[in-house]
């Protein structure tokens, strides 16, 4: 199967590309690490066309989508700083050799990119004066050839073009080429168009398989006494083609050779035109198949500019241009592949059937030949009834005469020497087995033919149990006969179940097989699975970055203006994007699962440690450090306010999502939806923040009429003393709750206050500014310096806080509960200062609508609300702003790509057409309505096995259908496994079972 470029194809590929000069490069990426896309743009603005180069095998236009690197390379990012917005000024290949160099720019802002399509192959990006500035493979030559950077690229190394050869020139050649080289070895140096091209001119005028024949001698060994190199097949093929040499005739075959080399420099003058068709060549696979229908698979092996002879009997596909030959050639490999696995696990399936089916004949044969054998032996007996009753007596007597076995082989020998037919007929003695052998042969075989000299009697050996008679031993072959026969019978009925076993497991196999292939075909890649990712309970698309270069990637190019940022309160940690493709507030659902993400892909993961973590909104996050501040890459400056979300429990899970046909999207519709307040099920977050206001509403209270507070604190101490108190803790979240039945509404606010407060609404100081650091080895966080007016001030305020009486204390302190004085005292002191305008601001950012007012304060209210907004705008415009800046020509998803997010389902229902299965990892809590879910906890096991181990669980749920099964099975272990956070323990029902 052709791999790269010859020079033919050099040829033709730089003709036809010369129609790129003068465009511009738009953007550079890269595929992997040899392959480069360059996406140029003509003259026009709607004139787009892509360019790939990839070392050491290829230069083409591509209309494929190329999958494209998570991030940017060194070398991409070093060709974008050169060569972006440059025109392509020239395209050549550098003498004959397989060498492309394309200019871009001119004079001395030229640059040059050099491909290499030989050997290993290898990219360089040189200046103007062909000085290495980039290299992808430094490498040294010789002694003094060095290909590294600021080394000078060695232009005049590239083998230089030959000259035509005259007739003069050949005839030499053919006078200095050695004893038994074939001609196509002496034309290959001599002429710069490749293999292919000197084949198909040999081929053309018979002179393929043409040597030079010379006297052997000293000097000039023959051909065939040179090392053959290769394995088997290479020396068979070299055997198989001396044995068709035919010798070179200088008078007779000369002037047919000429004809032929000037058929070759024409061809290159044609392809050297730009205007050479594309041609794939293809083999034909006959697809294995039961029902004896003839199905074939072609497979692509070559690609040429040119329709040469030597392919005349193979299956083509013709194409406008050789460009696009190329394209649909090497962007079909992997189909290919995959239809090529397939073709092989049929044949391997039908072969084990057909295994099946000979062993069951093969047992059928050997079953038939023992009952034809034991007849012969028993009708063998029935003729020759006397001779070995004679026989069975014979040997009776000896030993009822008491004599030795030895003594009566003895006597056997003896009977046999002196020709006694009946000794004559004993082959051998078997007495421990009280049996004797004979020879015995049909009397009736001789009775038509007269000449008994020739035709010998057929012996055969018979075993005789001496213990019966003749007539015996004759039934008890007919026994043995008809015992085979039976079991044959029972043989044949459990070979067909067998058989149609076998038969049914192959279709079934081949079934799979070709579904799998297909889905595999059609499974398509979406871009946010290269990042760590889920889509929350509420259809939200939530994105991570899986290094330093992914958390920059995803800020840069994937964060829009309404995104939310979250990250764990932990250096190192992913940075978790939100999409807000509607604008809207991002529930606090969906907050507290991205949150949870953010926390699990952290070290906190494997130190199973629980910390905090926050967001923001996008325009606090910048790449613009402080001054004296250098950010290196995946870290970003945090500016304003960070909202803390609850601490929750490490608890991931693993679950699949089903790529929905089009026409069944519409019934899965509102499976992942916000949930609002008239919903049965309203979210605990939500009924937290409403106490949480009543907690402040009666601490305004409390700060206006201390008295009245203390007097009915002291009306109810015999009740409030012992209250039944109930404490929840909610695994999920990590929230307590604390419900008790007291009547004292200060003292029961002020312990849900406790709760709530400290553990759910942590806030940061407005003005703080801080800077996540990227990568493990920081582990502490850098908060910019204050000033020293604000610490001064900050020592002050706390100096006031110490001193400042509390009017709200309590004058009988043994009237309070035990431990409410001090909780009292410090919530008094924390909100005395607190207005009204400054708690409804409170109560909007808790998403809270407090308590019910009056409709006589309605019309105060609104006004409220108004100063709310006004205030919580000028606090956003006061945040200093940095958006972040895109590369141009980047491909950003618009919309969050909800028509995507709706048409995968973790929920699929009777009867949906399912294309595909995505493996996907998410907070557990995310995962509560997917039909298919392992739970996933910090542990000690590794991530391969856990996902092995959950895709064996999920195929054996007994609602699991069989298109999921088929899906299922198409997954990868290390699709499945990639997301995973780190070391990790597996929980399901039933789990030890699956172990077993």
């Amino acid at each position: 199967m052709k791999t790269r470029f010859n020079t033919f194809d050099i040829i033709c590929g730089v003709a036809e590309l010369q129609k790129l000069v003068g465009w511009r490069v738009n953007q550079i990426y890269d595929v992997d690490n040899k392959t480069y896309l360059f996406r140029m743009q003509g003259t026009g603005a709607v004139e787009k066309v892509t360019l790939l180069i990839e070392s050491g095998t290829r230069f083409h236009t591509t209309r494929f989508e190329w999958p494209k690197n998570m991030a940017p390379s060194g070398f991409s990012m070093k060709l974008r700083k050169h060569l972006k917005n440059k025109r392509l000024e020239k395209i050549q290949q550098l003498g004959s050799d397989r060498i492309v160099d394309l200019q871009f720019g001119t004079g001395d802002a030229a640059y040059h990119v050099i491909l290499e399509l030989y050997d290993r192959g290898n990219v360089i990006l040189t200046d103007y004066e062909l000085t290495t500035l980039y290299i992808l493979r430094p490498h040294t030559e010789g002694e003094n050839l060095r290909f590294a950077m600021r080394e000078k690229y060695p232009v005049e190394r590239a083998k230089q073009p030959t000259k035509e050869l005259e007739p003069e020139a050949l005839v030499k050649l053919l006078e200095n080429a050695r004893n038994g080289d074939y001609l196509r070895q002496i034309l290959t140096p001599n002429l710069d168009c490749g293999p292919a091209v000197i084949e198909h001119v040999l081929l053309s005028h018979g002179l393929d398989n043409h040597v030079i024949k010379k006297e052997a001698t000293e000097e000039t060994p023959e051909a065939e006494d040179k090392p053959e190199k290769g394995g088997k097949k290479q020396r068979k093929k070299q055997q198989n083609t001396k044995l068709k040499q035919k010798p070179f005739d200088m008078v007779k075959d000369l002037p047919i050779l000429q004809q032929a080399v000037k058929d070759a420099q024409e061809l290159i003058a044609e392809g050297s035109s730009g205007k050479s068709k594309g041609y794939i060549i293809q083999v034909k696979e006959e697809k294995p198949t039961e029902n004896g229908k003839v199905e074939f698979f072609f497979r692509n092996i070559e690609f040429h500019p040119y329709l040469f002879t030597q392919f005349k009997n193979f299956e083509t596909v013709t194409f406008e241009s050789f460009m696009e030959a190329v394209d649909e050639f090497y962007s079909t490999q992997e189909s290919q592949k995959i239809d090529m696995k397939t073709l092989q696990q049929e044949r391997e399936a039908l072969k084990k059937l057909s295994n099946v089916k000979n062993d069951h004949a093969k047992r059928l044969e050997e079953l038939t030949k023992v009952q034809d054998v034991d007849r012969k032996k028993a009708e063998l007996i029935t003729s020759n009834q006397s001779l070995v009753d004679n026989a069975i007596r014979a040997v009776q007597s000896a030993i009822a005469s008491q004599l030795s076995w030895p003594d009566i082989h003895e006597l056997v020998k003896e009977a046999q020497a002196n020709g006694d037919a009946v000794a004559s007929s004993i082959k051998q003695l078997k007495l421990e087995t009280n049996h004797i052998s004979l020879m015995l042969s049909d009397p009736y075989d001789n009775d038509e033919d007269d000449d008994d000299d020739l035709k010998a009697p057929e012996l055969t050996v018979v075993d005789v149990d001496l213990a019966l008679s003749a007539w015996a031993n004759a039934r008890r072959y007919y026994d043995m006969k008809r015992s085979a026969a039976q079991k044959e019978k029972k043989t044949v009925d459990a070979s067909q179940k067998a058989l149609k076993s076998a038969e049914r497991k192959t279709q079934q196999t081949l079934k799979e097989v070709r579904t799998i292939s297909n889905i595999v075909k059609a499974r398509k890649v979406f871009w946010f699975e290269k990042f760590y990712w889920f889509i929350s309970s509420e259809n939200y698309l939530v994105i991570g970055g899986r290094d330093a270069q992914q958390n920059e990637l995803i800020v840069k190019r994937y964060m829009r203006p309404k995104d939310i940022y979250v990250h764990a309160e932990i250096q190192g940690a992913s940075s978790v994007i939100i999409q807000n493709p509607t604008g809207e507030e991002i529930p606090p659902k969906t907050l507290l699962e991205a949150g949870s993400m953010a926390i699990s892909y952290s070290v906190a993961w494997d130190a199973k440690v629980v910390t905090n973590s926050y967001w923001v909104t996008s325009d606090q996050v910048s790449k613009t450090a402080p001054t004296g501040e250098y950010l290196a890459t995946g870290s970003f400056m945090i500016r304003g306010k960070k909202n803390f979300l609850p601490s929750c429990h490490l608890t991931m899970g693993l679950s699949l999502l089903f790529k929905l046909e089009d026409s069944f999207i519409e019934r899965h519709l509102g499976e992942r939806k916000v949930r609002s307040l008239d919903d049965e099920q309203i979210d605990q977050n939500v009924k937290e923040t409403e106490v949480e206001h009543d907690l402040l509403s009666d601490n305004e209270d409390a700060d206006t009429n201390p008295n009245a507070n203390l007097s009915e604190q002291s009306s109810n101490t015999e009740i409030t003393a012992f209250p039944n108190t109930e404490v929840k803790i909610e695994h999920d979240t990590g929230r307590i709750i604390v419900r008790s039945d007291s009547l004292n509404p200060d003292l029961e606010a002020t312990k849900e206050n406790e709760v709530v407060l400290d553990k759910i609404l942590k806030k940061t100081d407005d003005e703080e500014t801080t800077i996540i650091l990227a990568g493990p080895s920081r582990k502490k966080q850098v908060s910019a310096k204050k000033t020293k007016e604000d610490k001064a001030r900050a020592k002050q305020e706390a100096a006031k806080q110490e001193v400042a009486p509390v009017s709200t204390e309590p004058k009988n302190p043994s009237q309070v509960k035990r431990g409410q004085k001090g909780k009292l005292k410090k919530m008094k002191q924390k909100y005395k200062d607190q207005d009204d305008e400054e708690r409804e601001i409170r109560m909007m950012i808790l998403k809270s609508s407090g308590k019910e007012k009056p409709l006589a304060n309605a019309d105060k209210a609104v006004e409220k609300s108004e100063s709310t907004k006004e205030y919580v705008k000028s606090e956003k415009s006061a945040a200093p702003k940095n958006p972040v800046e895109l590369d141009d020509g980047d491909e950003v998803p618009v919309g969050g790509d909800v028509d995507v997010l709706n048409s995968l389902t973790g929920q699929p229902h009777e009867g949906d057409e399912l294309l595909f299965a995505i493996p996907v990892v998410a907070p557990y809590q995310a995962l509560q309505n997917y039909k298919f879910k392992v739970k996933l906890t910090p542990g000690t096991g590794k991530r391969g096995k856990a996902a092995k181990l959950a895709l064996n669980i999920f195929a054996k749920e007994k609602g699991c259908s069989a298109r999921e099964k088929d899906l299922l099975k198409s997954i990868k272990e290390e699709s499945l496994a990639r997301n995973i956070p780190g070391k990790v323990k597996l929980s399901a029902p039933q789990l030890q079972k699956y172990h077993k």
